[in-house]
């Protein structure tokens, strides 16, 4: 019984894997969970943002990183602080916000490979939430 549902774990796994996905082209934003307050401040270049973030990479779901346990990631958007996919796809984003952003690997880290963790022309997904705006948290925006 275990052999035949590793058999059958495997078999799907490999179907997923070669069911003919193609990389993607373009930034997809996916919106996972929305701040509810219409009049949210919203991300723009220049705000220092502070998020949680998990990536993986597009073509195995291997996870590479996380900030889950470490605490926040903080940056300011817009100033090439971050991939390029960040860069565009934390725009207008209201603080308690979370989206899934599948990230090109022209958007990402390119022809360079980021250690053992992720080759070369690899394209990313990030589960993210934005924590802060310059330092103010949900409660005070």
């Amino acid at each position: 019984m275990r052999f035949s549902i590793a058999v059958i774990s495997a078999l799907l796994l490999a179907s997923h894997i070669s069911a003919g996905k193609t990389e993607p082209k373009q930034l997809q934003i996916g919106v996972k969970a929305r701040n509810p307050d219409p009049n949210c401040v919203k991300s723009k270049d220049g705000d220092k943002l502070s998020m949680d973030y998990t990536g993986t990479l597009w073509s195995t779901g291997a996870q590479f990183d996380t900030s889950i346990g470490r605490g926040p990631f903080d940056f300011v958007l817009g100033q090439g602080q971050v991939i390029k996919g960040w860069d565009q796809g934390l725009r207008g984003m209201c603080v308690g916000e979370k989206r899934k952003l599948t990230i090109p690997s022209n958007l990402a880290y390119g022809e360079r490979s980021m250690g053992p963790s992720i080759p070369a022309n690899s394209a990313l997904v990030f589960e993210v939430e934005l924590l802060g705006i310059n330092g103010r948290g949900k409660d005070e925006l």
